[in-house]
């Protein structure tokens, strides 16, 4: 069984984004990579999901995007969550704002598990409760308890 706070760690979730943009949303959501793997390429990591969001955007609507690419020099699927309370324009399929962010950055050769985090990811959040919820949670802290209780809820 997949669980996405095995993937997502307390240091990459962001309380309240301070992105404008399309691009710098996806700087500030692969940084907080650093902390657990300094040598990561930040730059590289948004290259990637740049291409991947030419191909359609990864804003899926009703204010969420799970922006997600494949680097070789992965060994696994790492996860990073953000919020914007403000909303970010990120060219999503409803033509709306974005403000919760799941971005996923998965090894070259993990179709399967990549597939199935994506999906996970996209029916948690297809729950209007447990948006409403993230959206008013008051810290990181709280942030994670709410993925984690959906993410073990929903197998």
């Amino acid at each position: 069984m997949m669980y996405i706070t095995d993937l997502l760690s307390r240091f990459c979730i962001i309380e309240e984004l301070k992105s404008k943009t399309k691009k710098e949303v996806l700087y500030e959501l692969s940084e907080v990579f650093l902390e657990e793997k300094p040598d990561m390429d930040c730059s590289g990591v948004v290259d990637v999901l740049l291409e991947r969001e030419k191909l359609g955007s990864t804003g899926i609507g009703e204010g969420i995007a799970i922006p997600h690419g494949k680097m070789a020099s992965l060994e696994k699927l790492i996860v990073s969550f953000g919020r914007s309370s403000r909303g970010i324009d990120f060219d999503s399929l409803d033509g709306k704002p974005v403000h919760l962010f799941f971005l996923l950055m998965a090894p070259e050769n993990s179709a399967g598990q990549h597939l199935k985090a994506l999906a996970k990811i996209s029916r948690m959040l297809k729950d209007e409760k447990f948006r409403k919820e993230l959206m008013g949670a008051g810290s990181k802290e709280a942030l994670y308890s709410l993925i984690q209780g959906k993410d073990k809820s929903f197998l």
